[in-house]
């Protein structure tokens, strides 16, 4: 999208189900889970770029050599970083120890991060944090090999206080209320229990204290540990672990908002954030990988045997929309077939901007994530453009020359690429008028293609904050002198905060809202701000289950296309020559073309969860009362 906004992780979780020793005879290499993982997290780039972090474990190892390793890094370049780190840990003890070289045994057991279960991860710091402290994965460390616990996911809980709040009735004293931190400290804490349980039962049945610790790592009911962790969790979670003794897990949330999928031979288990990235790594067709239903988690116990098992109730599947609008990478089979659906729905509202005159209208898009809602748009402009001839040539078929029919069928649809990012431009400049300059010249123009008679049709992913279409988009096409700029949106209007991973937390950044209350007073109707807010006040201490989403009532009074001209208004600059129309996609034509990710709480208010509406209340509120505060 033209305004980049954060937003959620990737995971990759990998365990590897043979000896080392099978891996060096078959790949060349014992090394071949590092090489995997690094694939893993780099095909998943797009998913973070403020972080990335990984985490090994090395299976039946002996008292006194180490069989955890992590390494986590917030440089630019952190997934380079941190397997640079990797690498040049494992060529230093190659070179110091010859021995090494063709010995599995002594590579596992001397030389870091050659294992069988890895844990990786890459972020975005939600919270606009990207110190090395906020990087997964995060270690929970005991003496006890199963109660070693390593987390990370992605995830966003909306109930950090009442999680932190837990935690200290149970008696801990969490080091900072973030919700990693929580979630890590909660399920460390179930995990302690059934320790202790299991210790117990193995007393009792009169086994030793070295005895116990290999029995309780294979009688560890993960699925419970799971189930009473997350009763309290609110918000949306793929949230992966590694015990220290081997066992492993993937639990996705109930109402199914965050993406993970996994897949199994006999050789490997592995879990992602999206369904291509184990596609093209281990070279295995679509439906060889499956996506973890809501409530679920994949367990992988220390003896390879993997089970689904349900650990929340269900909800109704929300699966995030923007997931399948930006987020996730287009190369997914159906995320593609997506995408270009969402171009060929909202193709009718732009015949109806530009009336109809596809022969004096230029197609485009921008940036290029839009490249394959343009596809479909540019497609339904031909089907559009050849239903027009065919009504044509039956039409006057009795007076048609061999010119006049080569005539009409040399007419086309005109698309080209008309913008082109200069990834070398950094707006380093600080000062405001300065910075708006070098912010309006990001982008190179190409001239010569269009014409001062045509509308410029540009399509975009989603439109959030309208910053970017007006100090630089908006301008640079009017450079071009169209008659017409019409910016379409292959998303709906984003009118609600995020609170599940999309850093989306403040109201007044999201220029549909500020679009709304230019309406509110233009029409003399602002007071409707005043009632939402007393309403709001008024459920402040309310559980979440009884708060309501007041929000909704200010935009009530305003169809779709009255808001949207009014962010037309907003986003032109004023010395823009060209009229400009704005134009978003429908809910219903969104839902439509994404019929598995129905999750569209940001563009209609209707949250998974309880928590979401008692976030949008809160942000609402800091909205009201001036306060420059996140909601969650």
């Amino acid at each position: 999208m033209s305004d980049a906004i954060q937003h959620e992780c990737g995971i990759a979780l990998l365990r590897l189900k043979k000896p080392l020793e099978f891996y060096k005879e078959k790949y060349g290499t014992a090394f071949y889970g590092v090489q995997k993982m690094y694939l893993l997290l780099e095909k998943q780039h797009n998913r973070g770029q403020d972080g990335a972090g990984l985490a090994s474990i090395k299976l039946d190892v002996n008292p006194g050599e180490r069989y955890i390793s992590r390494v986590r890094s917030n440089d630019t370049h952190a997934i380079k970083d941190i397997f640079s780190q990797i690498n040049e840990r494992i060529a230093g003890e190659l070179k110091a120890h010859p021995e090494y070289q063709d010995d599995v045994a002594l590579q596992k057991k001397n030389i870091p991060y050659i294992a069988e279960l890895f844990l990786g991860h890459v972020r975005y710091g939600t919270f606009g944090k990207n110190s090395i402290e906020s990087v997964h994965p995060f270690l929970r460390q005991n003496n006890w090999m199963h109660r070693n616990l390593i987390i990370a996911g992605n995830f966003n809980m909306t109930n950090v206080k009442e999680l932190f709040q837990n935690l200290i009735d149970l008696g801990q004293h969490p080091k900072q209320m973030a919700d990693t931190v929580t979630v890590m400290e909660k399920i460390g804490h179930f995990l302690d229990d059934e320790v202790t349980h299991l210790y117990r039962d193995c007393k009792n049945e009169g086994y030793s204290k070295q005895e116990a610790s290999a029995i309780i790592g294979e009688r560890l009911n993960i699925q419970r540990i799971l189930e009473r962790a997350s009763r309290n969790f609110d918000g949306g979670y793929a949230m992966a672990g590694l015990l220290g003794h081997g066992d492993s897990f993937v639990l996705r949330d109930p109402a199914g908002i965050r993406p993970a999928y996994y897949y199994e031979d006999d050789e490997i288990v592995v879990v992602t954030s999206e369904r291509p990235v184990i596609q093209t790594v281990f070279n295995v067709p679509f439906e060889k990988v499956q996506e973890l239903e809501p409530g679920c988690a994949i367990i992988i116990k220390k003896d390879g045997k993997v089970t689904i098992e349900k650990v929340r109730e269900p909800l109704v599947k929300k699966a995030c929309s923007f997931e399948r609008v930006y987020f996730s990478r287009g190369s997914d089979a159906e995320i593609y077939q997506e995408r270009k659906e969402l171009g060929k729905l909202i193709f009718p509202s732009i015949l109806k901007a530009i009336n109809n005159d596809t022969d004096n209208t230029v197609f485009s898009y921008i940036p290029n994530t839009a490249e394959t809602s343009f596809f479909g748009m540019s497609e339904a402009a031909q089907d559009f453009l050849n239903k027009r001839k065919a009504k044509a040539i039956i039409k006057d078929r009795d007076v048609l020359t061999l010119e006049s029919l080569k005539e009409l069928l040399s007419v086309k649809i005109r698309t080209e690429k008309i913008a082109i990012k200069d990834a070398k431009l950094r707006t380093f400049i600080t000062e405001d008028s300065s910075r708006d300059d070098l912010v309006a010249h990001v982008y190179d123009v190409t001239y010569g293609v269009v014409k001062p008679t045509d509308n410029l049709v540009i399509i975009d992913d989603s439109i959030v904050r309208g910053t970017t279409l007006k100090q630089s988009i908006i301008k640079m096409m009017d450079r071009l002198n169209p008659k017409k700029i019409v910016v379409v949106s292959s998303a709906p209007q984003i009118r609600y905060p995020d609170c599940y991973g999309i850093d989306m937390a403040k109201l007044e950044g999201l220029v549909a809202f500020r679009a709304v209350l230019e309406l509110l007073k233009d029409r003399n109707l602002y007071h409707i701000v005043d009632d939402v807010y007393k309403k709001s006040k008024a459920q402040e201490d309310y559980i979440d289950a009884d708060v309501v989403n007041y929000v909704k009532e200010i935009y009530a009074p305003f169809t779709d296309q009255e808001i949207s001209d009014k962010i037309a208004v907003m986003l032109k600059p004023e010395e823009t020559k060209a009229e400009v129309k704005i134009i978003f996609q429908t809910v219903a034509n969104l839902h439509k073309a994404c019929p598995k990710n129905l999750g569209d709480w940001y563009f209609t208010g209707d949250y998974p969860t309880d928590g979401g509406n008692r976030v949008v209340n809160k942000a609402f509120m800091n909205f009201y009362e001036g306060k420059d505060d996140r909601a969650y």
